[in-house]
């Protein structure tokens, strides 16, 4: 019997999971305070409504109308275009090799927090006693074990949340998804109130439009934007396979859309809050408070919990306990995206795949749990999204646009919502989406020659090129394997 959500609740609430993740709380705070705070706000939002939510229609509408994940939901239309569906489930186990080791700080950092062990600097916990930190990618220092202890463990917690698929997930939604909101609401009213949050909040909501000329901003704004939606990873596609016939799909997909982005305003307000408070304490400036990069939220967070005026062990484990609820909603998403795929192709049972899956992301991730796996996971993670992602959402858009008839698909998508998609929606989908996310990519590899990201090696960046080259070869090569009925 074909597996389904209990309820359209069931399909929100894990659709929004799924979208609403470590990327809001952890990824959007250290993007948006890399590339100039409230300056990064106006192109988040204009790449929300060119691309994040038209792409989302369409692979909710894709998904729902073949019934099947996304490698033969393309090729249902063009078999050859099954490597597209493919290279979306390679990036989503790409990332959630990664994902999974913030998840593992998550963990350290929720046992520390019942004694408040990062003390009055954060920010040198965090590298030094957490991470351990090499001074360079190139320098791994070997495997740091606490962190590998708790992949393992988080690996665990994820086969088991989806231990009976669809069913166990519509479950766990209820809590992981409506539990992290409220504890981010009780960050955001203390981060306010902290001396110096407003000189925070003003770097955050007073847009820097000097900055908007650097196509950079906007190269990561899309990427941020496909990242939080879960757009071009397969998980959508899959997640609206399940839904019955009837379903409000584009309702459903500014409801998702909107969710999403609204909870990483609030993350950015929590975190440049307590940003402009560290620059209150030190007499800095707020753009140099802190290094930017992955680590940011496990700096920021913590000096919020220390300026609490009660309860700080509780809310630390609190805060943590959301990180995780958030972070296990997303992995779950990335892992049913591969599992969806690679059921329909060899009829593997789910508990058996799931279990390689498993085994895999933790051999993969040993990168990460090294000294220097921050570093990787930077790398990898940049790579992923600000290419793979665009990519992806590049040649759906060319696809829908070009390759098949773009009104019959809108014609579908329509008699399924109640409210309807106009020639906007085809405007965006064969214009707007293509010319931007082209754009996008081909000045981010450009300025990739002329300035190596974040000034490493560039022996070590053709690694990152390398591995996205891998997964879409990988793809290419699945592709090509014919199903087994």
């Amino acid at each position: 019997m074909k597996e389904k959500w209990d309820n359209r609740m069931a399909f929100i609430l894990a659709s929004i999971g799924s979208a609403i993740g470590l990327g809001n709380i952890w990824r959007f705070p250290y993007i948006a305070y890399r590339y100039g705070g409230g300056a990064f706000l106006i192109p988040y939002l204009v790449a929300l409504f060119t691309a994040g939510i038209p792409l989302l229609m369409l692979e909710f509408t894709l998904g729902h109308k073949t019934g099947h994940g996304a490698p033969f939901a393309w090729g249902s239309y063009k078999k050859r275009w099954k490597w597209l569906g493919w290279m979306a489930v390679a990036i989503a186990f790409g990332i959630v090799c990664y994902y999974t080791v913030i998840m593992s700080w998550s963990f350290i950092y929720f046992f520390h927090s019942f004694s408040l062990s990062w003390g009055n600097i954060p920010e040198f916990f965090f590298n030094n006693m957490v991470l351990e930190r090499s001074g360079s990618p190139l320098q791994l220092g070997g495997i740091n074990i606490l962190v590998l202890v708790f992949l393992v463990v988080t690996w665990m917690a994820i086969y088991y949340s989806l231990y009976n698929g669809v069913k166990t997930v519509g479950k766990v939604v209820y809590i992981t998804v409506i539990l992290p909101w409220l504890i981010l609401i009780v960050f955001i009213i203390r981060g306010v109130t902290l001396p110096g949050a407003m000189t925070g909040l003003g770097y955050y909501l007073t847009p820097n439009f000097a900055a908007l000329k650097d196509p950079i901003v906007w190269v990561n704004a899309y990427a941020q934007i496909f990242f939080t939606l879960s757009v071009g990873l397969g998980i959508m596609i899959a997640y609206s396979s399940y839904l019955p016939r009837k379903a409000d799909l584009i309702n459903n997909a500014f409801i998702i859309g909107f969710a999403n982005c609204f909870t990483s305003f609030l993350a950015g307000i929590a975190v440049f809050s307590s940003l402009g408070f560290l620059a209150h304490q030190t007499g800095q400036g707020v753009a140099n408070v802190v290094a930017s990069g992955p680590g940011l939220a496990f700096v920021a967070y913590p000096t919020i919990i220390n300026m609490l005026p009660f309860g700080n062990r509780v809310f630390g484990a609190l805060f943590f306990m959301m990180l995780l609820t958030l972070g296990i909603d997303s992995a779950f998403s990335l892992v049913e995206s591969v599992s969806k795929a690679t059921i329909e192709q060899w009829k593997i049972p789910r508990r058996t795949l799931n279990l390689f899956i498993a085994g895999t992301g933790i051999l993969i991730g040993l990168i990460f749990t090294t000294r220097a796996g921050i570093y990787w996971l930077d790398i990898i993670d940049h790579y992923l999204s600000c290419y793979g992602l665009v990519i992806v959402g590049f040649f759906e858009a060319v696809f829908v646009g070009y390759f098949i008839n773009t009104e019959s698909f809108k014609s579908y998508m329509n008699e399924q919502s109640e409210i309807k998609a106009g020639r906007w929606w085809v405007f965006f989908v064969k214009i707007v989406v293509p010319l931007m996310l082209l754009g996008a990519l081909g000045y981010g590899a450009y300025q990739e020659f002329l300035t190596p990201y974040e000034g490493y090696p560039t022996s070590v960046l053709i690694v990152g090129f390398g591995f996205l080259l891998i997964l879409t070869l990988v793809a290419i090569m699945f592709s090509k394997k014919e199903r087994r009925l």
